[in-house]
């Protein structure tokens, strides 16, 4: 199926120069002169070398259609990680690159979508929200204006993202698992 080059997004599966691709991350690009492009770092399926690819934004792809399965996220082995098919309770293995740098919000149990082509999985859609706690930030400081103002805070996965004054470590939190932002306090 032919689809404009800027609505591509990570997760999808294209197929470019007679090879399939699953899509990293995308980003789109608009300079003070000429028209926008969408430059987009890929992964070849076969051998699992990635490239940077440009593209007009009026330009089309061929975007590959994907069978979506309801799996579970089960543990991580080295850099493979294996889930479980909700259905047919089959278990199979992706590396972690096919999961893309959301796959540090993975946790277990955690259910998930995996797209596959021909039986082969190719990527892993997480929920768009996880609750994390927050290992380690700065101390509130009293007095301190701007609510604005975010402070770097360390989650119990090892990422870092930015959170507001009042949150402190031991907090869990809600975190964007697409951007790695923070969206609430977590309730409870």
């Amino acid at each position: 199926m032919k689809i404009q080059a800027n609505t591509i997004r990570p997760g999808m599966v294209i197929e470019h120069n007679n090879r399939k691709w699953s899509v990293l991350k995308i980003q789109l690009i608009q300079p003070g002169k000429g028209g926008a492009f969408i430059q987009v770092e890929m992964r070849d399926l076969d051998t699992g070398n990635k490239t940077n690819e440009r593209w007009r934004t009026a330009d089309t792809v061929e975007k590959l259609m994907v069978e979506e399965r309801d799996c579970q996220y089960l543990f991580a082995d080295g850099d493979m990680l294996t889930f479980m098919d909700k259905e047919t309770f089959d278990q199979f293995t992706m590396p972690r690159d096919a999961v893309g740098d959301s796959a540090a919000f993975l946790q277990d149990g955690m259910e998930v979508q995996v797209e596959t082509i021909e039986g082969k999985p190719v990527s892993c859609t997480l929920p768009l929200t996880v609750i994390m706690e927050v290992t380690e930030c700065e101390p509130v400081m009293k007095g301190q204006t701007a609510a604005s103002s975010y402070k770097p805070g360390l989650l119990a996965n090892g990422l870092r993202v930015m959170i507001p004054p009042f949150v402190a470590a031991g907090d869990r939190i809600v975190v964007n698992t697409t951007d790695c932002s923070y969206v609430e306090r977590a309730k409870g």
